[in-house]
């Protein structure tokens, strides 16, 4: 695909080092992988959870340098050392100055002991949490439009108290192209045929208005297919996402259904025929041809086992025939979800402090004609020396979300 990304969409190109170098010694733990084999890739995707309530906060406290919790997901990354990160609930900056000084002051420089790491390129795109819709989206009989409330939060095309806020970019070892990247943020979650609308329970109505559901979108930030040139000949694609949580809301369940067809987006995206209705930002229709490698990755919010997404939602992209699902594992997951997640050795990558309390919601799937090869959740065990960087409850040193890595050949 050669169509044109928005103006704000840039890759950041800088100065690179070999990122495949190992920490001094003094760093060496159970819950920090083996270096990258030769001729793999390590895809990585980290919630890092910094964003902040008020436009510009995010880019202030990063541009202080002292940013303890910027640190401490910095020192996260370079533990596990990823070729590729996608970032989520990281506030969209269209000027590229935020993933400047992210990459530069916080992954490049290294910290207690962890060698500085070094992306050279960085996609961004605009998201639409916080983007007034104009419409009355939550229910609540009125139109909101003065940013800074959940109220207008609520009637955003995403959850977002102003526009950016839970934004993703990805940070990079190997180009990333930029002209045929594909982002889907207009996407209007009508075009989807059989889109699980939200019902008033009481009266079997929709819940939105007509005009209402004719403007909501489907993505709650994004969903956005950045091929990887990792010199292979051929590229990787990158599909990137964060479904909106499938709560907060009422009986009507607009969350856990938009939930549910943000990660059916991936599915239809991935299946000839079922991508008819299909349309980038740009304008070009249809999904990812079939026979091209890809890496779907992202916080999806949604569990197999257990959780508040609706029963299927993540099982219609895990079992995919094209996907792969890896199940990567961690001591520190294990120990804390006991035998209750299932399969053996199975640790899950998400602690959350709300019933039900353990799940499995951050997700790196590489297609089937990659081979996969480590992977795992960076989730110390209580007793290693790096159990620092996750704690064991609020407030969380970095995030209250698990780095998910897998590496993958051809």
């Amino acid at each position: 695909m050669t169509s044109p990304l928005p103006a704000s969409t840039a890759t950041l190109v800088l100065a690179a080092e070999d990122a495949r170098a190992v920490p001094p010694a003094v760093a060496v733990s159970p819950s920090v992988p083996p270096p990258v084999p030769e001729g793999s890739v390590r895809f990585a995707t980290f919630n890092t959870a910094l964003s902040r309530r008020r436009p510009g906060a995010m880019l202030s406290a990063l541009a202080s340098g002292g940013w303890e919790k910027a640190r401490a997901v910095a020192e996260t990354v370079q533990r596990v050392r990823p070729d590729v990160l996608l970032v989520n609930e990281f506030d969209h900056d269209p000027s590229g100055r935020a993933a400047e000084l992210f990459a530069r002051g916080y992954l490049g420089r290294g910290w207690n002991g962890a060698r500085g790491l070094e992306f050279p390129y960085v996609f961004s795109a605009p998201v639409n949490t916080g983007v007034a819709s104009g419409e009355d989206l939550n229910g609540d009989g009125r139109v909101v439009s003065e940013p800074g409330s959940d109220a207008y939060a609520g009637d955003a095309f995403g959850f977002g108290l102003f526009p950016g806020q839970y934004g993703m970019a990805v940070f990079s070892r190997y180009p990333l192209d930029a002209v045929r990247a594909r982002t889907f943020r207009l996407l209007r979650r009508s075009a989807m045929p059989g889109a699980l609308e939200p019902v008033d329970p009481g009266s079997g109505e929709p819940f939105l208005s007509p005009r209402a559901r004719a403007a909501a979108r489907l993505s709650s930030k994004s969903h956005w297919d950045v091929p990887v040139d990792t010199g292979w000949g051929r590229p990787v694609h990158l599909l990137a996402s964060h479904p909106t949580p499938p709560a907060f809301d009422g009986p009507e369940g607009r969350n856990v259904l938009r939930n549910h067809d943000e990660i059916r987006f991936w599915a239809d995206y991935l299946t000839p025929g079922a991508d008819g209705y299909i349309r980038d930002d740009a304008g070009v229709a249809g999904g990812l041809a079939e026979g091209v490698p890809f890496v779907v990755a992202g916080d999806l919010n949604a569990d197999r086992r257990r959780g508040a997404s609706l029963p299927g939602a993540v099982e219609r992209l895990l079992d995919h025939p094209r996907v792969v699902d890896p199940l990567p594992h961690s001591q520190g997951g294990r120990g804390r979800a006991g035998s209750a997640v299932g399969a053996p050795g199975h640790g899950e990558g998400f602690v959350e402090d709300t019933p039900p309390g353990h799940l499995r919601v951050d997700y790196v799937l590489p297609s089937r004609d990659l081979a996969v090869g480590g992977r795992g959740v960076f989730w110390p065990a209580p007793d290693d020396p790096l159990v620092r960087l996750t704690g064991g409850g609020r407030p969380f040193p970095a995030s209250d979300h698990r780095l998910v890595w897998v590496d993958v050949s051809p």
